[in-house]
């Protein structure tokens, strides 16, 4: 009797894997769906400290006024050319920050004046510094921005009789276009205007321009000039 459920155990057994085996193969496993991790993109960074040379043309206009008349306002245009630091404080798009520069400046102009034909008036100027606060817009690596501050520079007037020089400050006011063409590397068009107090030409020098009399000497200056700064990141 054991004999022949052991026989009859192995017989089922063996039927089971052969209809196993005849049976079509089952799905493939499942796999977890994808996971979609997004990719930062790395915008520039327009935060650090910076410096960097200028330069460009300087359009001057000037004036000598006294209480017997004025010149009239004459053109006195050069250029300049100097040094740049400032430092950039990064929030989002939003770049604020601080600028100075000294430049040396060729700018000058003159103008027939005083009672005697052919007495000359001369304005020019021997350097130019601005401070200034910046605020601008960065898409990326384009940065727009609005600058302005104070502006300090020399006046030196001039006669036949000799010349007469001041140290006199303003304020200045602008507005730029900036490129980041490579890691460290930013270049840069801007256009300033600057308003320097009136310098004076003294009483010795302008003797026969205006005897007895200093005439104040005022001069304006619309500035285009490029620039390219050096970053240090913060």
């Amino acid at each position: 009797m054991k004999r022949i459920l052991i026989a009859g155990a192995i017989a089922l057994a063996a039927g089971g894997q052969a209809l196993a085996a005849d049976l079509p193969p089952g799905p493939p496993p499942s796999r977890a769906p994808a996971t979609y991790v997004p990719v930062a993109v790395p915008y520039y960074n327009w935060g650090g400290i910076y410096i960097g040379v200028n330069g460009g043309y300087d359009y001057g206009r000037t004036d000598w006024t006294a209480a017997g008349g004025t010149t009239g306002t004459f053109n006195a245009p050069g250029f300049l050319v100097g040094g740049t630091l400032g430092a950039n404080f990064q929030a989002g798009a939003f770049v604020f920050g601080v600028e100075g520069d000294l430049d040396y400046s060729r700018l000058s102009g003159s103008t027939t004046c005083g009672p005697a034909p052919g007495v000359s008036c001369q304005t020019s100027e021997n350097y130019l510094g601005t401070a200034r606060l910046r605020a601008g817009y960065a898409w990326d690596r384009v940065l727009f921005y609005a600058t302005g501050g104070g502006a300090f520079g020399s006046i030196t007037a001039t006669t036949p009789l000799g010349s007469n020089s001041n140290n006199e400050f303003g304020w200045t006011a602008g507005a730029g276009i900036e490129y980041a063409f490579a890691q460290n590397w930013t270049a840069k068009v801007e256009y300033l205007y600057v308003s320097l107090q009136n310098g004076s030409c003294s009483t010795v020098v302008c003797a026969g321009v205006s005897p007895g009399l200093s005439p104040s000497v005022s001069l304006n200056e619309n500035i285009a000039r490029a620039g390219i700064n050096y970053k240090f990141n913060f």
